[in-house]
């Protein structure tokens, strides 16, 4: 079940809280660029520009950017790239980079958080050489301290940290994107709803970079996807990240806050655009939510967890205050 996705959860009339990508139509600096690149469309893509454009994003050579389709491209490229003997994943989390290391060949130890103390990071073992890590992390939408990752390398070791929602906390206080010590990969889907146009990156260190380079297809990210990366770095962008993530926050609080008003057991504290549930009998609650209308992401299919959890999308305060009155509804019946 480690490729079972929340888009699966989705069909045509439910309401979708199963998949965390913001739904409201990107702004036309954004979209204005991807329309026009239609036009380039009979040449090979050139992802210098967009490179360069992360690149100075983050502050970093271009050397030490690589663009991929999509963060999920990017685990596949670590795990053909890659030769780990003690690879560890922290779960729960995304379950592709686990997924793309087995399909690699690669044994998988895992590290599971607990519910018990709101899935509070622990240290890998010190034997790992790779240690991969969500952050914020996917499903639980905890946030886990920077130096404390940072704390994990070590020479022989690399450590890959999931920043695919790191953009939905404001001002993304614990990104590791400035340590040219560890792997990150971010996502440009999540927070501008370009989840089919498929457009991440990985930032890391020259040497590893080339090697990711080596394996990725030719050609392997479009032009309307450098299209979007090159917008998606600018200034004006990162300003408009953060003002998405302020609203989000005001919005998630309201969720959890009515969720628990409702005697919902909220797991940890949420930071990102989702959060994590946990309701007795979670699989007969899931359908009756979805024959009510709502879509919702079960959570046996994430290491760690079990039918019981579900996990929901942050979505407008008007949508959340409906979808808790169906679960209220369907928890009392």
């Amino acid at each position: 079940m480690l490729r079972f996705h929340g888009d699966a959860e989705v069909a045509p009339g439910l309401v979708d809280l199963a998949v965390n990508v913001r739904q409201e139509r990107p702004p036309s600096w954004l979209t204005d660029p991807i329309a026009a690149s239609l036009a380039d469309l009979a040449r090979y893509p050139d992802p210098a520009a967009a490179t360069a454009a992360i690149a100075a994003r983050h502050g970093r050579p271009a050397e030490e950017v690589l663009l991929t389709a999509g963060a999920a491209q990017a685990f596949t490229l670590l795990a053909q790239a890659l030769r780990p003997r003690h690879a560890v994943v922290v779960h729960p989390q995304f379950t592709e980079p686990e997924s793309a290391l087995l399909t690699a060949g690669h044994a998988v130890d895992r590290l599971l958080l607990d519910a018990a103390d709101g899935f509070t990071l622990r240290d890998p073992p010190d034997a790992a050489d790779l240690v991969v890590v969500g952050n914020p992390t996917n499903p639980t939408s905890c946030l886990h301290p920077a130096a404390r990752i940072a704390s994990w390398v070590r020479p022989g070791r690399t450590v890959v940290v999931d920043e695919a929602f790191a953009d939905t906390v404001p001002g993304e206080p614990e990104t590791l994107t400035g340590n040219r010590d560890v792997v990150v990969i971010r996502s440009l889907t999540k927070t501008w709803g370009l989840a089919g146009l498929r457009i991440g990156y990985v930032l890391g260190p020259a040497g590893l970079i080339a090697e990711l380079r080596r394996h990725a297809p030719l050609w392997s990210v479009s032009t309307p996807a450098l299209a979007a990366a090159t917008a998606c770095a600018s200034p004006l962008a990162v300003q408009t990240e953060r003002t998405i993530a302020e609203g989000l926050t005001a919005d998630r609080e309201h969720l959890v806050a009515a969720l628990r008003a409702a005697g919902v057991e909220v797991a940890g504290r949420p930071r990102s655009s989702f959060l994590l549930i946990r309701v007795a009998g979670g699989t007969r609650v899931r359908e009756a939510l979805r024959a009510r209308g709502f879509a919702v992401r079960r959570g046996e299919t994430f290491p760690g967890l079990g039918p019981d959890w579900l996990r929901i999308a942050v979505r407008d305060t008007a949508t959340s205050d409906a979808f808790v009155a169906v679960l209220s509804d369907v928890l009392g019946g």
